[in-house]
């Protein structure tokens, strides 16, 4: 069977899973290669996801580790029964894998948190907000690529608008006053959001400047849950893409952030009143 040249991101987290099943056990690369009867290399190429793992090897290889999380060797074996390509699968060679990788990380989510303080979500955005926040990128993207980007990110949406994946999104008030596209799209933008906070499945929970701390204020971050704790994955936005953890202790410090926004944060109803007044003013001032 031919190496895989790019790893999908579930292809990487199931080797990685691995891996991580070797070395909790004390086990060495070749050490599990003897105990497997396969080839050093082919143990490599498994944690790295350049070659394919059957549910029955992935038993093998967590009886060889002693590892008895039943429920994360079943969630394991699920992710690898699951070969339908998702729809992100049409963009590749048209956008980045980290554009694909998010999707994959949204469309295989059991929840999904995002906290953010400079724009409105991804998931939550409208057309022309997402259409502005693309067409401001320096040096400027060719409309057609601004066009590609937009409909991707709406077709994403799907996640959480379908009401298959529950979703919470937490918005500081800096996000909710920031102009892209001018005053008309922002207020377009607020009563889409205030429209979504009301959608079953969806909380939008605002985080007033008035609030003492806002842990997590720089970074634009997503927490999606999988099918174990062990599963889960935070993403961070950064300048040139996004960066992935998945290590027990950073799920465990995202899971403390988290939980101190869901603390400081107003509740949903509040924040619905939040965002209408802010439209509201904005109004105002520009009459």
């Amino acid at each position: 069977m031919p190496l895989r040249r790019n790893p999908t991101l579930r292809q990487r987290r199931l080797g990685a899973e691995m891996r991580k099943m070797r070395e909790q056990a004390g086990l060495g690369g070749s050490q599990l290669a003897r105990a497997l009867g396969m080839d050093p290399a082919q143990v490599t190429q498994m944690e790295t996801g350049r070659i394919g793992v059957s549910s029955d090897r992935l038993r093998t290889v967590a009886a060889a580790c002693s590892c008895a999380n039943q429920p994360l060797i079943d969630a394991l074996a699920d992710m690898i029964a699951e070969r339908n390509k998702g729809w992100w699968e049409e963009y590749r060679g048209t956008l980045g894998t980290d554009f694909l990788e998010v999707a994959e990380m949204e469309g295989n989510a059991r929840k999904l948190a995002t906290c953010t303080s400079t724009y409105i979500p991804g998931l939550l955005q409208t057309r022309a907000y997402a259409t502005a926040v693309f067409a401001r990128i320096y040096p400027p993207l060719p409309a057609h690529d601004v066009e590609v980007r937009t409909t991707f990110r709406m077709r994403r949406q799907q996640v959480v608008r379908s009401g298959r994946v529950p979703y919470r999104a937490f918005i500081h008030e800096a996000a909710l006053r920031m102009q892209f596209g001018g005053p008309k799209v922002l207020a377009e933008q607020l009563d889409s959001l205030s429209e979504a906070s009301e959608v079953p499945g969806i909380s939008v929970r605002v985080v007033p400047f008035e609030t003492e701390t806002f842990p997590g204020s720089s970074e634009n971050l997503t927490f999606a849950e999988g099918p174990a704790p062990e599963l889960d994955t935070v993403q961070m936005d950064v300048p040139h893409g996004g960066q992935f953890f998945d290590s027990l202790a950073h799920l465990e410090s995202y899971r403390v952030i988290f939980k101190r926004i869901d603390s400081t944060a107003l509740s949903d109803d509040e924040s619905r009143d939040f965002i209408r007044q802010i439209k509201k003013e904005k109004e105002n001032k520009d009459d």
